[in-house]
């Protein structure tokens, strides 16, 4: 299957690649198909691109890549409605924006996107969590478990 995109041209993927949110992504209800992939091997930051709309594309992370200590609590809803048998079976990503001053990338821990990856089924939830932000600088939270790190050996 191929679709199209602004960015990238038209990509060659498999349907089983689709991610479903059935209530899409918070101001993009309508949208409900993406696909995610690496901007390069290896790197923290990837791409979930809209498989219906050519010019949307999110840049998203793993929350864990840059907080370690990051915690999301899934309720039973959730679970049911993603139809998740395992904590095993889901993954956490957080929409990151980059500013002209990439320095100052976010990442909206608030807002996280959690994916059912046998059914690849997904839901944006809110979370109530008051340590998690909308606007989580990514950079100086990596910074402070690197001086954690080393001012812990």
């Amino acid at each position: 299957m191929k679709i199209e995109t602004t960015r990238f041209g038209d990509i060659e993927i498999k349907e089983t690649e689709i991610i479903s949110f059935k209530e899409g992504v918070l101001g993009f209800e309508n949208l409900k198909e993406y696909v995610i992939f690496e901007m390069e091997d290896g790197a923290p930051l990837m791409w979930m691109q809209s498989a219906t709309e050519p010019s949307l594309a999110f840049i998203i992370i793993r929350p864990f890549e840059f907080n370690d200590k990051y915690t999301i609590d899934i309720s039973d809803g959730i679970t049911e409605a993603l139809k998740l048998e395992k904590s095993e079976d889901a993954d956490v990503f957080a929409i990151v924006v980059i500013p002209e001053d990439p320095s100052n990338m976010t990442a909206n821990l608030q807002g996280p996107i959690i994916i059912n990856n046998k059914n690849k089924m997904a839901k944006q939830i809110i979370s109530t969590n008051s340590r998690h932000k909308i606007k989580h600088y990514i950079l100086e939270e990596m910074q402070n478990n690197r001086n954690n790190e080393q001012g812990g050996k």
